[in-house]
């Protein structure tokens, strides 16, 4: 582990973000333990997974305290609690079980993780929400965002289970947050682009952009989500936080409020934005934890 860097306990690890996440953190210098149910799919990055049930509150308090590999055991002592823990581990949307199963498994998953991380003394936690707490992601028919930009301080009313178990691991990390004193963020990350999905998708993305209305024109690329992560790790002192996850752009040929105010006449605009802004606002990651993306869509993709 090169100076500087944090040992991490990472959940979820295998999944979409964090099979870009946990390469980018390990670019970084940091050490990571990936907690999933399979294994990392890239033999070759050298990611070890531990096998955990995050709804199991003792798998979770062991887990926490696992060597990252076995080369632990040469080292001559047990592991203690990691630097930091970040979750990302969660039933990825609806409808992939039924919807109590959804909430119940994010819920506690989450409970579990940022208790058994506070009580062992951990200062910073990051933990994955999501866009969809904005309220139009996954609502029934056709519903209004109630204004843009989408920021931090906006009063998230979600129709759908996915979102409130989302919700509900956003009052936790504060309840925690409050009661320990440690670092805990919450990232309301944006639909998760990969480098393979440019060239496949965003000729409909943005030449059909009622396609994108659910997600808000907005996305985060994982090799830039990295980025924030790591940008969180170093921004320590902050207590409970709520970020946006994305990144700087909209998701359109026309800028931002000539294409909002042709698709979307009905909603207020609340601050000017910038030309191109994303409506799902990255402002405040910038602003605070300095965040430049890497990998704007117009890299991959022309219109």
């Amino acid at each position: 582990m090169a100076s500087g860097g944090k040992r991490i306990v990472f959940t979820g690890g295998s999944g979409k973000a964090g099979r870009h996440v946990i390469p980018a953190l390990l670019k970084r210098g940091h050490k990571v333990l990936n907690l999933d149910l399979v294994d990392f799919p890239d033999p070759k990055a050298g990611v070890f997974t531990l096998k955990t049930d995050l709804t199991d509150s003792g798998q979770v308090f062991n887990a926490l305290t696992t060597h990252y590999d076995f080369e632990g055991y040469e080292r001559g002592h047990a592991e203690t609690a990691p630097d930091v823990v970040i979750h990302f581990a969660a039933y990825a949307r609806n409808m992939l079980v039924p919807d109590n199963e959804c909430f119940k498994g994010n819920v506690t998953a989450t409970y579990n993780v940022i208790e058994a991380a506070s009580k062992l003394g951990v200062k910073m936690i990051l933990v994955a929400s999501s866009e969809t707490t904005y309220g139009v992601c996954f609502s029934e028919g056709k519903t209004d965002y109630h204004s843009f930009p989408l920021e931090e301080d906006y009063d998230v009313d979600p129709m759908d289970t996915y979102a409130l178990s989302k919700l509900c691991g956003e009052r936790t990390a504060r309840t925690f947050a409050r009661r320990y004193g440690n670092d805990i963020y919450s990232l309301r990350i944006g639909n998760v682009i990969e480098p393979h999905e440019y060239e496949r998708d965003f000729p409909t993305h943005v030449n059909q952009p009622e396609t994108r209305r659910r997600n808000a024109w907005s996305y985060i690329d994982a090799r830039d989500l990295g980025q924030i992560c790591d940008l969180c790790i170093q921004k320590s002192g902050l207590g409970f936080q709520i970020f946006n996850a994305t990144n700087d752009t909209i998701t359109t040929k026309e800028p931002t409020a000539e294409f909002l105010k042709k698709y979307e006449p009905n909603t207020p605009v609340t601050r000017e934005m910038g030309e191109f802004e994303g409506p799902l606002s990255n402002r405040k990651i910038r602003e605070v934890l300095g965040f430049k993306e890497e990998h704007d869509w117009r890299r991959y993709y022309k219109p």
